[in-house]
């Protein structure tokens, strides 16, 4: 065969290009944002312009030492884990030496940890969220509570959640198949009400093809077009604001399904599967029992102090 016959129109020399094409669309925008603010601590405002294959040990031990400076260990680890996969993709486009890509992958991370971000909403706020649905008679409102379900009920992630189909659901089994990160994908199950607030959304939908959650222009009308991420988190907002619930995010409602289903269960293992954790450590920050048990030891501790104003 002449090498004609291989020809492409562009290939690629970047090699942070190259090394963000291999990530999932999650794991691409969170990992530029870890090499965005590396090129800010360098000095460049456009990353682009940062010529990463020069990078050596030297400079990634000192921004490892710079950023240790404000940010939380797990920031700095994931960090260095993008310097590493640059200088490796560096390394097999032939702009970096072998021991230069080895020296640079043996920088090692720091230790320490911090508690979970983030927090499980009460039963009372998710309560108030689906009664602001239900007040809503637009398709909107009926959308909305599915969205909720699914985030709650299912603990999926927003992005999986974005991209569900109507091929994804099957209402014989009122499961739905969900493809995670990695390309990953498991089976998770509608019930204790989840399940009645899909059906009540495909029965304002309709059954045609296409994405299970749709847009909803202002004058009530239903797209075609599927809602984005970036909409479920605007449309979260908005539900929060109208329930009166304090501040929280999609992903808290994903720790809310997984803390109230360790509670009620205490099955890791099942709860690792349905959540699509790669391993089940991922699932046991999300367990709350330790946290109650440490409450009821210190609340054994009794101290004579009286209070000056009772």
């Amino acid at each position: 065969m002449s090498s004609a016959a291989l020809t492409l129109v562009h290939v690629e020399r970047d090699p942070v290009q190259v090394y963000l094409a291999g990530l999932s669309i999650n794991g691409r925008r969170t990992m530029a944002g870890k090499l965005s603010s590396v090129a800010a601590i360098l000095g460049y405002a456009d990353p682009r312009n940062l010529r990463w294959s020069e990078m050596r040990y030297e400079h990634v031990t000192a921004i490892r030492t710079k950023l240790a400076e404000t940010k939380a260990p797990a920031t700095v680890n994931a960090t260095l884990s993008a310097l590493r996969g640059v200088a490796r993709e560096a390394w097999r486009l032939g702009l970096m030496t072998g021991e230069d890509r080895m020296r640079i992958e043996g920088v090692k991370g720091i230790k320490g940890s911090r508690l979970p971000a983030g927090r499980a909403l009460s039963v009372g706020e998710v309560t108030g969220l689906f009664d602001v649905c239900a007040c809503d008679d637009s398709p909107a409102g009926a959308r909305d509570a599915a969205m909720l379900a699914l985030l709650l009920g299912a603990g999926l992630r927003r992005a999986e959640c974005a991209a569900l189909t109507m091929d994804n659901y099957d209402s014989v089994s009122q499961s739905i198949k969900v493809t995670g990160k990695g390309d990953k994908q498991r089976m998770v199950y509608l019930e204790a009400g989840a399940d009645r607030a899909v059906v009540d959304w495909i029965t304002t939908r309709g059954n045609q093809p296409g994405s299970l959650l749709c847009s909803v222009r202002k004058d009530g009308k239903i797209e075609s077009k599927g809602i984005t991420a970036q909409a479920i988190y605007k449309a979260l907002a908005k539900r929060g604001a109208e329930a009166r619930v304090a501040h929280f995010t999609p992903h808290d409602l994903r720790k809310t399904f997984a803390s109230e289903l360790i509670d009620a269960s205490g099955d890791l293992s099942a709860v690792q599967q349905l959540m699509g954790h790669a391993n089940v450590e991922t699932t046991v920050g999300y367990d709350r029992r330790g946290e109650r048990a440490k409450k009821k030891v210190a609340g054994l501790i009794h101290l004579p102090y009286r209070s000056r104003f009772s």
